[in-house]
């Protein structure tokens, strides 16, 4: 029986709880037995956020010889400018979360940049296994166009981004877009939680052009992917991006900053890459990207060169990783 145990669990969304989801589906295709409750009688001690109470565990997990293995969606580099006040815990977090990850007997990590970092964090074996994209969950988005593009009075091509509304994620570039390309529809669809951002972020979406929309949450997310004809990606730093895996597996040509974590990508291929020349701005770079999509067929030919790359990242693909993993670490 694996103890699956993602703490904070009530408290944290977005790409950190898909994953979970992701990982729990894959434990039942499995038909693995597990318990989401932290506990020694468990054969493996699986924990998704190393808190103190996952640390606990660990260390008497380990103390048992129940293997313990961790994921590391949390690094200090991708910690900064996301909410209130994380700027200032971005830099204690780093020797916390050296000390925390030091308790596990195996890491896995969601991409091979994740890997790289981790690799400076604590000295325990790593394997990168993507946090994956569950397709199932977008079935039938193609249905729900014409109600979101109504909703939100949207219209072809729009460009849109999906997550938490935050400023790592471009941001700035995201609402210079919009103001400088007013004829074309912008729409972020996410929380936007202002009350816990900071100035910056709260400026930002306050003073966004007209044409520039930020939805807030959205309960049923395939209503994003079918309204969203472009998805456009400016993040600054990212462990890997689940809602680039499913705006991918949904057809969508995804448009996205020249980064490390997004070096599995290929420019012109399956995807379009922006990385500003000298004397370009961030915007300008960005908008002739955009620019460039405004053509229907060049859009379909992308997004479907993009599906067909992110069919590497199905539930079924990480299954078989995930199984590896574990049989290694009852092993050893």
């Amino acid at each position: 029986m694996i103890s699956h145990y993602f703490e904070f669990g009530d408290r944290v969304t977005g790409g950190i709880s898909a994953s979970v989801a992701h990982q729990r589906a894959v434990l039942e295709r499995l038909g693995v037995a597990y318990t989401t409750e932290p506990t020694l009688e468990a054969d493996v001690l699986h924990c998704n956020l190393m808190g103190p109470r996952s640390v606990w565990y660990a260390r008497r997990a380990r103390a048992r010889g129940i293997p313990v293995v961790a994921n590391t969606h949390v690094t200090a580099e991708d910690f900064g400018d996301s909410f209130r006040f994380t700027n200032a815990l971005a830099r204690p977090l780093k020797p916390y979360l050296r000390w925390a990850y030091d308790h596990a007997d195996a890491l896995i990590c969601p991409s091979a940049y994740n890997r790289r970092l981790i690799e400076d964090y604590a000295d325990v074996p790593t394997t990168v296994i993507s946090n994956g994209v569950d397709a199932e969950k977008l079935a039938g988005f193609e249905s729900l166009e014409a109600e979101y593009r109504q909703r939100y009075d949207l219209s072809e091509p729009t460009v849109f981004l999906v997550g938490h509304v935050i400023k790592r994620k471009g941001l700035e570039t995201f609402v210079g877009l919009a103001r400088a390309r007013p004829d074309v529809d912008f729409a972020w669809f996410g929380p936007l939680d202002l009350s816990l951002k900071g100035r910056e972020t709260t400026r930002l979406v306050e003073t966004a052009p007209e044409n520039c929309t930020f939805t807030g949450y959205v309960e049923d997310v395939r209503g994003a992917f079918a309204a969203g004809d472009v998805f456009c990606f400016p993040t600054h730093e990212e462990n890997e991006g689940i809602a680039l895996l499913e705006a991918m597996t949904a057809g969508k040509p995804v448009v996205v900053r020249d980064i490390e974590p997004f070096a599995w990508l290929e420019d012109g291929e399956n995807c379009l890459k922006v990385s500003p020349g000298p004397g370009e701005s961030d915007v300008a770079a960005f908008a002739a990207a955009i620019d460039e999509l405004d053509d229907a067929e060049r859009r379909r030919r992308l997004g479907a060169a993009a599906a067909e790359r992110a069919a590497a990242f199905t539930i079924d693909e990480i299954a078989a990783a995930y199984a590896s993993l574990y049989r290694e670490v009852l092993a050893a």
